[in-house]
C-alpha cells in the first residue's frame, strides 16, 4: 500500500505492507484522512500521539470502509461499512484502529467530511462535558475558536446546553464566521481589553468555563476573563508551551485549571470518551447540527504540501487528503 512516512526532510510517499489488525482492531480501506496539528510534530520526527522516528506513518483521523475485523471486536461492525476513525497511521491506503474509536458514518455524509470529525468531536466533548464539567445554562469562552477543534467546541457547547458561547480569533474575517458555528459573541484576543469585553458580556461575572487551545501568553488574560471559581481547560498550545502565570490571580479567583491530552490515556479511557461522545452528540451530528468545514483537499502524494498548508494556518476548518 502507499503511505506517507516520517523521513529526513519532508514526509515521503512509501510502499508498505498492509497492516494486520490485532484481535481488538479493525482494518479500514482509507478514502480520506484529515490533518491535525499533532501531525506536524510526528512529521518532524517527534513523539506526539504516535511513535516518532523514520518510517512511522503520519495521521490520526480518517474515514473509509471496513476491510477486516479482529477476532475480539464486539458485534455490530460489518465488512464494507463506511466508518470514521481515530488512532495512528491514517495517511495511507489502509489503517487500523481500536474498535472503540471506529464509528459508522451518518447517512449522506461523504468521506472528506467524515475524516475531519472524529478528533474534534472526541476532544471537544471530553473538554466540555468531562474535564470542564459544563452544566446547562453556563457560559463558555473558546480561546482559539477558529481552529478546527475550536469550531466544533462552540457547536458542541450549544448542543450540551451552554447559554452563552464566546469565541476568539485574531483575524477579522474568521471572527465574522464564528456565528455560524455556535458563537453568540466573537472577540479579538489581541485587543488589550478583551477580558473586560468578556466581563461585560457576562454582566460582570466572567465566563463559567474557558476552553483554551492557545496557551502560551494567554493564561493570565484567560483567568481575568473567567468568573470566580470558574474552570479553565487547556487543550491545545498553539500559542506556545510556556508563558507567565499569575499565581495570585489564580488564587484570588479560585480557578480550577485543568490540563488534558489523549497521549497519556489508556485504551479503555479512550473507548469510554468515544462512547460518551457518541451517546451525547450522534443525534445532533446525524441531524446536521454539528459540522466541520473542509477548507482544502490534497492528493496523498501531496501530503507535504498539505502539511505546509496546515503549518501556515491559512485555512478555516480542516485540510484533508483524498486517498
Amino acid at each position: 500500500m502507499r503511505a506517507i512516512v516520517v523521513a529526513e526532510g519532508d514526509p515521503q510517499l512509501a510502499e508498505l505492507p498492509v497492516p494486520l489488525p490485532t484481535p481488538d482492531q479493525i482494518l479500514v480501506k482509507v478514502r480520506a484522512a484529515a490533518l491535525n496539528r499533532a501531525d506536524l510534530h510526528v512529521a518532524a520526527g517527534h513523539k506526539h500521539g504516535a511513535s516518532g522516528g523514520p518510517g512511522v506513518v503520519i495521521g490520526i483521523e480518517w474515514a473509509g470502509e471496513i476491510a477486516q475485523i479482529g477476532a475480539a471486536v464486539p458485534a455490530g461492525f460489518r465488512l464494507g461499512d463506511a466508518v470514521m476513525c481515530s488512532g495512528a497511521g491514517g495517511y495511507a491506503e489502509y489503517a487500523v484502529a481500536d474498535w472503540g474509536r471506529v464509528h459508522a458514518m451518518p447517512p449522506g455524509m461523504d468521506f472528506r467530511q467524515a475524516a475531519a470529525l472524529p478528533v474534534a468531536l472526541q476532544t471537544s466533548h471530553e473538554a466540555l462535558a468531562n474535564s470542564g464539567g459544563l452544566r446547562r445554562g453556563e457560559s463558555v469562552l473558546v480561546q482559539g475558536a477558529s481552529s478546527g477543534v475550536g469550531l466544533m467546541t462552540m457547536q458542541v457547547a450549544k448542543v450540551l446546553g451552554a447559554a452563552l458561547v464566546i469565541g476568539t480569533s485574531t483575524t477579522a474575517s474568521r471572527r465574522s464566521e464564528l456565528g455560524g458555528f455556535g458563537a453568540d459573541i466573537a472577540i479579538d484576543p489581541s485587543a488589550t481589553d478583551w477580558p473586560a469585553q468578556v466581563q461585560e458580556a457576562t454582566a460582570g461575572a466572567g465566563c463559567d468555563l474557558v476552553i483554551d487551545f492557545v496557551a502560551g501568553p494567554t493564561m493570565n488574560a484567560n483567568m481575568q476573563a473567567a468568573r470566580v471559581r470558574g474552570r479553565i481547560v487547556n487543550v491545545g498550545r498553539m500559542g506556545g508551551f510556556r508563558g507567565e502565570f499569575d499565581f495570585d490571580l489564580h488564587s484570588l479567583r479560585r480557578i480550577q485549571y485543568i490540563g488534558v491530552t489523549f497521549r497519556t490515556r489508556s485504551k479503555e479511557e479512550v473507548r469510554a470518551i468515544a462512547s460518551e461522545m457518541k451517546r451525547d452528540l450522534w443525534d445532533a451530528l446525524a441531524a446536521g447540527a454539528l459540522r466541520m468545514p473542509v477548507s482544502r483537499s490534497f492528493a496523498l502524494a501531496d501530503a507535504a504540501a498539505a502539511l505546509d498548508c496546515t503549518r501556515g494556518n491559512a485555512h478555516f476548518g480542516k485540510v484533508v487528503l483524498d486517498i
